[in-house]
């Protein structure tokens, strides 16, 4: 059984705020039972929010549902904390997940920058629906996975959905290398420690600004398809 503190508010899934609230409420409009409410929050966050690892910051503040709500491009961690925190406000309870990934849907800039194809504490979210736990990573949008050859990830809150091993070309796309086990709330100073351990020079105030700097103002998803387009 799902324990109680899979359903409170709490500082990282502040699900009582306005700006959850209103976000689970609409995108979860019409549907009939909790289980199709979390699939159409799913759906509305891996598609309204795209995928943007340049979107990278390291501040507490960041990782608050409420802020994550409000944007409209960011990576795996805040779209699972906001995946969390709705399901939460419709009356579902959830946690987050991390693993390390080899992600193989990453650009040379990106790859250079940090200096290794593993992502480091990778998010996705678990949801208990029907009497089981189920995950849920609602990290890369149709559009880029449409551009990337990646098939993208469907969810229909009755097994898990997540990263496939292989592309639709047969060509490597994901290595799950270590799971970190899944935290009622997001756990900010484990995740801090784990990622300084794998992105040392990407640690600290100026993560966000170096990451930016770094990828030279590229358009990440504009960048997968001008990869893809050579064959790389």
């Amino acid at each position: 059984m799902a324990s109680e503190d899979c359903l409170s508010p709490t500082e990282f899934f502040d699900w009582e705020h306005p700006a959850v609230q209103d976000y689970a409420r609409q995108a979860a409009a019409g549907a009939d039972s909790p289980r199709e409410r979390v699939v159409r929050l799913y759906y509305r966050i891996r598609d309204g929010i795209r995928y943007d690892p340049y979107n990278f910051r390291l501040h507490r503040g960041w990782f608050r549902a409420s802020e994550i709500a409000r944007r409209d491009r960011d990576y795996c961690v805040p779209k699972a904390v906001l995946l969390a925190a709705g399901a939460r406000a419709l009356g579902v309870p959830s946690r987050v997940g991390f693993a390390d990934v080899r992600n193989h849907l990453s650009t040379e800039k990106m790859r250079a920058m940090m200096q290794t194809d593993v992502f480091g504490w990778h998010g996705y979210a678990e949801l208990y629906l029907d009497g089981q736990w189920v995950k849920a990573t609602p990290a890369f949008n149709l559009s880029l996975c449409e551009k990337a050859g990646v098939r993208p990830l469907d969810f229909d809150g009755t097994a898990d959905a997540i990263f496939h091993e292989f592309d639709q070309s047969g060509r490597r796309h994901m290595e799950y290398l270590r799971d970190h086990g899944t935290f009622a709330d997001f756990p900010y100073e484990a995740m801090l420690r784990g990622m300084a351990a794998v992105y040392p020079q990407l640690m600290g105030p100026a993560a966000g600004r170096l990451l930016r700097e770094a990828g030279g103002g590229e358009d990440f998803e504009q960048a997968i398809a001008e990869q893809a387009g050579r064959g790389n």
